[in-house]
């Protein structure tokens, strides 16, 4: 699973037993990359 670090900005790639900490800076905040995709709402 992809995601981003808050910090550093840069992409990383978590595996099982690795833990939540970035690789290059050891920050523990990563965000999850969003899909691009726009789902529809249906409008009653």
């Amino acid at each position: 699973m992809s995601y981003k670090c808050s910090r550093c900005k840069r992409d990383v790639e978590l595996d099982e037993y690795g833990g939540v900490r970035c690789p290059f800076c050891g920050h523990r905040v990563l965000l999850k990359e969003r899909a691009p995709t726009v789902k529809e709402v249906p409008v009653e």
